[in-house]
């Protein structure tokens, strides 16, 4: 059995100082703004996601097929957004100071997109939170046969043309997760420093039964209740999934995936080469970390070493903490990559062109 993943202790006074100084930035005036942007945030979202969907049986729709998949992509896009903004939040319980609130808004917010919450949470907690870029431990950098995204994993001959075909694949990342993925993992034995994972036939029947309530509202119901054609419902969905499968990728992956990030092996008795802190920041890229707009959109998703040293707190407050982090990193030697989305996106294939060779 191979050990657990550990981390070097921490000698740098990098995180002690910069938790004071966070404490510091964080008033009570910035954490209330933090939280009404928070709730502002969840309605938007919430109720935009729910008008478009109501829509879709608005008779005006019935023969504009152009408007149905328009319809559609915004619809899948909503969806993106508020999982990015609310639902994320709610996984580590920054939404709300009710345990329950962020369970009930996350658990039904992600099924809403047709992903298991369950699954997705202990993953992003277990796994990708801790150790990012860790190979064997980070469920986003799993091996597979198509795409080689650490320079750890084995070379096949297909990878040489990863960096001309990543999009394409890139195109059904959402249908392959909800279809595929989800199952891979509840199969999954080991995880990071889990151990002898197991799920029971109700945990494994609600993942059935989540994914056919998906499909029934998504596809079913506007084919039972409307007159829009069945294949324009078809390709809408389709398409939909294409445009969220790009936005959704190309938004997050470049937030670890690129030619500046790390991507630390574990020695043969399992210790990382940084500790934790250090490590967040070596393996995490930022693109416009202290824009609202970009913090609007993004989710705080774009901020990404301040989530990984401070999961605890809302993103709401990440365009504030960014720059104490930024001359923390500097004024203790550690790591801190920072990029325009596109240079971040332009990184990532250069990254895969890089492990294609």
């Amino acid at each position: 059995m191979r050990p657990k993943i550990r981390f070097k202790k921490a000698t740098s006074p990098f995180y002690s100082e910069l938790r004071e100084e966070v404490k510091v930035l964080l008033t009570d005036e910035v954490t209330k703004k933090a939280g009404r942007l928070m709730i502002t945030k969840f309605l938007f979202y919430s109720l935009g996601f729910l008008l478009l969907y109501a829509n879709l049986f608005n008779p005006y729709m019935e023969d504009k097929n152009w408007l149905v998949a328009l319809n559609y992509i915004i619809l899948g896009l909503t969806g993106i957004l508020l999982a990015f903004n609310c639902a994320h939040d709610c996984v580590h319980n920054t939404f709300s100071r009710y345990k329950k609130v962020n369970q009930i808004i996350y658990y039904i917010t992600f099924n809403l997109q047709g992903v298991n919450a369950r699954l997705w949470r202990k993953r992003h907690i277990a796994s990708h939170h801790v150790f990012p870029n860790v190979d064997g431990c980070d469920a986003d950098i799993d091996d597979n046969i198509f795409l080689r995204l650490s320079a750890h994993h084995p070379k096949r001959r297909i990878h040489v043309y990863q960096h001309l075909y990543a999009t394409v694949l890139y195109c059904f990342y959402t249908l392959h997760w909800i279809v595929i993925k989800d199952f891979i993992y509840v199969r999954k034995k080991e995880l990071a420093n889990l151990r002898n994972q197991t799920h029971s036939f109700v945990s494994v029947a609600e993942v059935v039964l989540l994914k056919f309530a998906y499909f029934t509202y998504m596809l079913v119901l506007p084919m039972f209740f409307t007159s829009i054609p069945v294949m324009t419902i078809l390709f809408s969905f389709i398409i939909m999934h294409v445009t969220i499968s790009l936005f959704f990728v190309l938004t997050l992956i470049i937030s670890h995936l690129s030619l500046e990030t790390d991507f630390p092996k574990a020695d043969d008795a399992g210790f990382l080469p940084y500790d934790y802190y250090e490590h967040q920041l070596a393996v995490s890229l930022d693109y416009h970390p202290t824009s609202r707009l970009a913090n609007w959109i993004f989710g705080g998703f774009n901020s990404h070493a301040a989530h990984h040293l401070f999961p605890g707190l809302p993103h709401t407050v990440y365009t504030v903490i960014t720059p104490a982090i930024q001359k923390a990193a500097a004024r203790n030697n550690f790591p801190y990559h920072e990029k325009s989305i596109v240079d971040a996106v332009i990184s990532h294939y250069q990254y895969l062109r890089k492990l294609s060779k």
